[in-house]
């Protein structure tokens, strides 16, 4: 199936961010370009996009920590992440508000942004806000830049990698689940990197590439399975993305992670969302599930099981990156 026939199909979507994305991110269109312009300025007339933003605007909402974090997944902090994937940029007020806040609420005394402590920083939570913030137009704001220079200390000791859960001891522990700061660093202009952050980013990366991007421990079923959005879970299109970008595309230990990509299309060019929550097993998952009244609301944007532009569009410029 030619690629062009699925851009065709992304191009005709009713989401006007899909169709800025593939249009920009795909096919290498200009902000200049007419058909970019008009895409772009329907992002917030209509479709996704457009809906999350009209949850951001309620004031009151922003005047407590807890509420702009929970409940997951649906309150500000992880709309944001969403927002930021979608096209919109900090020209948008409504985004620049939301944003201003999201790094007052959340920035810690060490450099990084916790949503549980004033003091220390959370990886994941850094990791995620950082990339999001990048790509809404905040890579020069003090915040970002210490976040990523958060990164460079907290990485482990042993060689490379994060682990999310070392609280008050960042160094020890790395694990492929704690791939928010590869995410933020794939995105973050490269001439704005410091030495400590090549460093830390190349090390980050030789930690995935000699796992394959999937081999640590017993094999674990979500990895392997697509979703959207990624929130604080890993998968290994969201860990093919981030290395691409980096610039591994032509590194044969990706090579399991890229015949799985290859594997999951469909004959008709395109890729299935897998699932929408990707281990509902998981403790998090049980608890939702026992506890449907205060456990935690997936956000979701299209159907498990079907073909998803979403998916679709991250497998693309997998795929481009690859041939590059």
């Amino acid at each position: 199936m030619e690629n062009s026939s699925v851009t065709n199909w992304l191009l005709e979507s009713n989401q006007p961010s899909v169709r800025y994305l593939v249009l920009t991110e795909l096919l290498g269109k200009s902000n200049k370009d007419s058909d970019v312009k008009s895409a772009r300025g329907n992002i917030t007339k209509f479709g996704w996009a457009k809906d999350m933003l009209d949850e951001l605007t309620p004031s009151e909402t922003w005047n407590n920590k807890a509420r702009i974090w929970e409940p997951k997944y649906v309150a500000p902090f992880w709309r944001l992440l969403v927002l930021s994937d979608l096209g919109l940029t900090k020209k948008e007020a409504a985004v620049d508000k939301a944003c201003q806040v999201w790094m007052k609420r959340f920035a810690t005394a060490d450099g990084g942004f916790s949503a549980f402590s004033k003091n220390e920083g959370h990886l994941c939570i850094t990791g995620n806000m950082a990339r999001a913030l990048v790509k809404f137009g905040y890579a020069d704001h003090p915040k970002v830049r210490r976040a990523f220079q958060w990164f460079v200390k907290t990485q482990s000791d042993r060689g490379g990698g994060w682990s999310c859960w070392n609280f008050g001891n960042h160094r020890g522990g790395r694990n492929l689940d704690s791939w928010e700061p590869l995410s933020a660093f794939a995105v973050y202009p490269r001439q704005k990197w410091t030495r400590g952050m090549k460093s830390a980013a190349g090390k980050g990366a030789e930690f995935y590439l000699q796992r394959g991007l999937h081999r640590q421990g017993s094999r674990y079923e979500p990895w392997y399975r697509f979703h959207y959005p990624h929130h604080y879970c890993y998968d290994l299109l969201v860990g093919l993305d981030f290395m691409t970008a980096l610039g591994y595309s032509a590194d044969k230990r990706l090579g399991y992670a890229i015949s799985l990509l290859k594997e999951k299309r469909r004959s008709d060019g395109r890729w299935n969302l897998d699932a929408e929550t990707p281990d509902p097993e998981d403790p998090q998952g049980k608890w939702d599930k026992a506890h449907p009244d205060s456990g935690s609301i997936h956000l979701t944007l299209e159907r498990a099981g079907k073909p998803s532009e979403m998916i679709t569009l991250t497998a693309l410029k997998i795929l481009n990156r690859i041939r590059e």
